[in-house]
């Protein structure tokens, strides 16, 4: 194998590594991102004291949001696996490795979407004082550098 040969597969390999890397940081930044964090669901069950309608009420709306993330990450799990499969067919950026991009952030902008909608879903069952509660929390969820 000459030297040229050498350096394009090892090009080719060194792109599918990093397309594979950022996709699977992806979801999982995406999933991270998607659940109530410890700090919110700590609070939530623990802090808040909810009332026993307001327990059923939240669990309705976790079923709810715990499918349609289910769908949201197996679709973008699927867009990597169209780009990974775009990438070995090719070995150059064509329309099928951009409408696996553009599917892999349709997914994740609709997760994130989903999230928001969740958690003010959640809120909304909440009474004044246990929603202040809940915004400073996810504030500092959202934004946890320094205040």
């Amino acid at each position: 194998m000459t030297g040229s040969k050498r350096t394009a597969l090892a090009m080719l390999v060194l792109t599918i590594l990093a397309a594979g890397a950022g996709g699977w940081l992806g979801v999982h930044y995406g999933r991270a991102a998607s659940r109530s964090p410890t700090s919110l669901n700590r609070l939530m069950h623990h802090e808040l004291h909810l009332t026993a309608d307001q327990e059923r009420q939240l669990a309705a709306l976790e079923a709810r949001y715990e499918a349609r993330r289910r769908t949201l990450e197996a679709q973008a799990r699927q867009a990597n696996r169209e780009l990974a499969t775009a990438l070995l067919a090719s070995h150059e950026y064509g329309p099928q490795d951009e409408h696996a991009i553009d599917d892999f952030h349709v997914a994740m902008k609709a997760l994130q979407v989903a999230t928001v909608k969740h958690l003010l879903a959640m809120r909304a069952v909440l009474t004044p004082a246990q929603a202040a509660k809940f915004d400073r929390t996810v504030a500092a969820a959202l934004d946890p550098g320094p205040r």
